[in-house]
């Protein structure tokens, strides 16, 4: 079996990169989560995650992404499912009595299960993962090196090593600031209210918005 050009490898690699690095989902779940619970809890939530990517990338090794471009309505369920799941998130955050999901609070401490299932859950409900494997990287597949299947696996391991990386630093770097947050109470009011406003607009956007 061929194995792809390294130009094409690089080009995911940097795009991808370029998308972990922008603020969504995966990234304010797993900050929220190190941050109040610690790094071990960011890890075992980030390994959820990194399962996430894996799903998608055997799906679109078995053709099954191209549904979400074949399929409005598979698309649009996804969407709005995802729009949903975060839209309940925020509400957590910012409803009377809830607490910042920066504090760590050991009586709302999750199961390592459930941080796991969370992060799959997160990443799963993500319509921009389905199209990055739908959209995006099919155009780095070249079907005269054979095996498609093969060449998806190439590019998604390529991916999802930049995602697992960059997320893992944020992971290792909002978990050392728990300390200091700690100590300074308005500053966690203040990114209880940013935090959920953030996530309320990223569920907006996300139930309005087109595909790309």
């Amino acid at each position: 079996m061929e194995l792809v050009s390294m130009q094409s490898l690089v080009a995911v690699a940097v795009i991808e990169l370029g998308l972990v690095l922008t603020p969504g989902p995966n990234m304010i779940y797993l900050t929220s989560r190190s941050i109040s619970q610690g790094r071990r809890a960011g890890m075992i939530s980030l390994a959820g995650v990194a399962l996430g990517f894996v799903v998608y990338l055997a799906a679109a090794a078995t053709g099954l992404t191209a549904l979400f471009a074949a399929v409005p309505e598979a698309y649009h369920a996804v969407k709005l499912a995802g729009a949903a799941y975060l839209a309940w998130l925020a509400w957590q955050v910012v409803r009377p009595g809830g607490g910042s999901p920066f504090e760590m609070r050991p009586l709302s401490s999750h199961s390592a299960r459930r941080l796991f299932g969370m992060g799959l859950v997160t990443n799963l409900l993500n319509p921009k993962i389905a199209l990055l494997y739908a959209a995006l990287i099919p155009q780095f597949v070249d079907p005269a090196l054979g095996a498609t299947w093969w060449q998806f696996l190439q590019l998604g391991s390529a991916q999802i090593a930049v995602a697992v990386a960059v997320n893992g630093l944020l992971v290792l770097t909002a978990a050392a600031t728990a300390g200091y947050l700690a100590q300074h109470r308005r500053i966690l009011a203040v990114q209880r209210y940013v935090s959920g406003s953030l996530l309320g607009f990223f569920a907006v956007k996300m139930a309005v918005g087109k595909p790309a």
